[in-house]
């Protein structure tokens, strides 16, 4: 491990040395379901879209659904908001006029 005492006590460390024990991390997969078919499946972050608006109904996440096909768009509130995010869901933040 590379790492230093510095005269201030602090350890410098690389970042190499710092990430070395990490595990490789499971993808993110959100459940959803597509109001047309009724399909149920799961969705990589990369598959959904998140637009942030200025109030809760500008605010929505969106998808294609794998079964049929359909443009599916449902509101996003806070807490969906936040799980989106927080598994790396592209996210667009809209302007207001």
């Amino acid at each position: 491990m590379s790492e230093s005492v510095t005269t201030s006590g602090v350890r410098d460390i690389s970042v190499a040395s710092a990430f070395s024990g990490m595990r490789s991390v499971a993808p993110v997969v959100f459940r959803a379901g597509c109001p047309d078919c009724r399909g149920r499946f799961e969705l990589a972050a990369g598959a959904l879209r998140l637009a942030i608006g200025g109030s809760s109904r500008t605010t929505f996440y969106s998808f294609t659904c794998p079964e049929c096909g359909t443009a599916v768009r449902k509101p996003a509130g806070e807490r969906i908001v936040e799980l989106l995010t927080g598994g790396g869901v592209r996210t667009l933040r809209l302007q207001m006029p």
